[in-house]
Formats: structure tokens, sequence, C-alpha cells
């Protein structure tokens, strides 16, 4: 039988520069977790993402004897610096649909498994960060991310891979537990601006602005705009400005240069005017949990980030918006936008709408020119 230190070798072969073991006796902690959270947790299941089954890697393969957590790094290279400001990080070089890089290097690691008796599955549902912490590999933060404790100088740039196989093998020590220093002043809870985290380790994913860019339901409502910042899809505000991120984040990085490639594509204007063709060959590969039926929140989280910039640069684009746009949804944030701006052109523009629309639309105009002092 193939031993633990010659597989965790071949990971580190294929760029997992780290490797953990538990067994797969099921999750009953994290089970507990989501029944008692089902009004936060049930809009799971709606998009296709059985957490409960996850939460038993018997479920998943009934022959399971062990769980093999793999350590990647997302967060490797540096990205240009517009798109970290607008966009997670973890998606900028995401590969789930393309299949060219991670995906190629899980697929090689689990051929491995294979040639040596091994049956594997990557269950999408498993709670890889528990998983990792019962591995021994990294411990929590009070923003409910994974850090690990050897890798990317112990930051929470990392995506464990949970890979379940059919052989038993030694388990690694737990670490599941909170890891944050006494003298930090939780300063991920003061900084996450929809009071998503709850300051006792869990979160309300739907107040997330992760959430709320791609999962948000109808028009952004009011209270939420201005807070939600200049993030379109994602958002990286509490590991930002997490102490234990802060050696990573002081890394001199290179540029990763197919995420700068496609880096056009991203600019706020071409995300705001981009039809479907254009959305699906440059946008939906790398950033896939909207679909093409979903350019109307592209547009509307666009609009909103344009108006929080506050810059002029952008009362054009809004304008454009306004009037190339038949869905409400957006038109309304469009408006929103420009009385954000709040420039004598975004004044004018707003009382032309004013009397050319009817309805919400109205209303956001006729609020929107309050805010320009109309």
């Amino acid at each position: 039988m193939i031993s633990k230190q010659a597989i965790i070798q071949k990971a580190r072969e294929f760029g997992f520069e780290d490797t953990g073991f538990t067994t797969a006796e099921p999750f009953e902690t994290h089970r507990q977790f989501l029944k008692d959270r089902q009004a936060e947790y049930g809009w799971a299941e709606a998009v296709g993402l059985d957490l409960m089954k996850g939460t038993d890697p018997k479920a998943i393969m009934p022959d399971a004897q062990t769980v093999i957590v793999l350590m990647e790094v997302y967060f490797r290279e540096s990205y240009p610096r517009a798109m970290e400001g607008h966009f997670g990080r973890c998606y900028l070089d995401d590969d789930r649909v393309t299949k060219d890089g991670l995906t190629q290097r899980i697929k090689a690691f689990r051929s491995f498994l294979r040639e040596n008796g091994m049956d594997s599955k990557v269950p999408f549902n498993l709670p890889h960060r528990v998983a990792a912490a019962r591995s021994g590999m990294g411990t929590f933060g009070k923003n409910c991310l994974f850090y690990s404790n050897k890798v990317a100088r112990q930051s929470s740039w990392v995506l464990p891979i949970a890979v379940v196989v059919n052989q038993a093998f030694e388990p690694d020590d737990s670490t599941l537990e909170m890891g944050c220093p006494d003298w930090c002043r939780n300063a991920c809870i003061a900084a996450c601006p929809t009071k998503a985290l709850k300051g006792n380790g869990t979160i309300d994913p739907q107040k997330c602005i992760s959430f709320l860019t791609y999962f948000g339901q109808g028009l952004t409502p009011k209270e939420l705009r201005e807070p939600m910042g200049i993030y379109v899809y994602g958002c990286d505000r509490c590991q930002n400005v997490c102490p234990r991120n802060s050696a990573w984040l002081a890394a001199d990085l290179p540029m990763n240069a197919k995420v700068a490639a496609k880096a056009e594509h991203f600019q706020l204007p071409a995300l705001l005017h981009m039809n479907k063709p254009g959305f699906e060959a440059n946008v939906w590969p790398h950033m896939f949990y909207m679909s093409g039926e979903d350019l109307w929140r592209w547009r509307m989280n666009v609009a909103r980030v344009m108006g929080n910039t506050r810059d002029a640069l952008f009362s054009d684009d809004l304008i454009r918006a306004f009037e190339e746009n038949t869905d409400d949804r957006v038109r309304c944030m469009a408006a929103w936008a420009l009385g954000r701006i709040g420039r004598e052109k975004d004044r004018q523009a707003l009382e032309r709408f004013l009397s050319a629309s009817s309805g919400n639309v109205k209303d956001e105009v006729a609020d929107a020119l309050k805010g320009c002092g109309c």
C-alpha cells in the first residue's frame, strides 16, 4: 500500500504545498450547524448545493475511508489593481469552466491515486474548510475563513480541496479551532459593511457582499447599495483588513499574465454595455455564478459601483445605460448612481428621464435628483 508520505510528495509535485488526512467519519458538528441555521443556508438547495449530504463522506462514496485535503494557494500571483478592487481574488483565475489550470492538477493527482489502487471523488458539497481543519492544516478566523498553518505565510488566500478515497490512512491531529490573535480588535467584523459577520465565528451568508453580488434577488435595496461599495462580483474586505493576511499582502508577487490579458473585458464600461455573446465568450467562463440570463444583475452591479466611485468619468456611461436598457432594475440603479455622482450633467439627464419614466423607475429618478440637490 502506498504511504502517506508518497502521497504528500506527489501532491507537492502537482503544486499542492500542503496535504492533510482525516477520517471519513461524518462532520456531525457541521451537520448540526446547518440544521440550526436553515433560514440562512436553505438557499443552497435552490442552487443545487446539497450541503447536508456533504457532511457525510460515505453518502458521497459508500466505501469511503479517508478524506485527503490538498491545499491550493489561489493568490499566488498578483492581479491588476483595478480588478482586485472590483472582484474577489478567488474568482479572477477560476478554471471551473475552462478547466485549464487547477482542474488539470486535481485530475493528475486522482490519476496517481487510481494507479495506486484507490478510487476517489472530489465532492463540491463536502465542508472542505472543516475537513482541512480536521486534518490539522490550519484554523479558522472570525471571518469564517480558513487560515493555513503552513502555506502563503499562514494566510486565508487558500482553497482546501477535499478528495474522498476508499483507503484508510492514519488521520492527522485536528486543529479545528479559532486561530485569531488575542490582540486583534475584530478588524474583519468592523470592516464588514453589511454586518454579515456576527462576531461569534458565524456568518449570515445572505448578507455577505459576495452572495449579494451574484445571488441577490431583484433590485439591490437602497440601504445596501452604498455599503456594498465598489465590488462587482465577490468581496475581499474581511481578508484585506485581517492582520493574519498582512504578511502575504506585503509579498512581492509576480503578475498573473493570464488574468492581466483579459483585464480589458472586466473594465467597468465594458461590463456595463456588454452583450450576451461578449459576456459568454469573455466573462462567464471565469465568473459563472450568473448566466447570460442574468446580464441585468451584472449591469446593475456595475452601475452601483460606478455610483459609489462618485467619479464623473462614468456619467456618460450611466446615462447611456439608462437609455439603452429596458430592464427597470438596471435603469433604477443607473439613476441612483447618477444621483450619487451629482454633477450638472447628471442632474440634467435625470430631469430629462423623470418626465419619460413611470413607476419604480420614476421614484428612483426623483430620489436621485434629491441627491443632486434638486
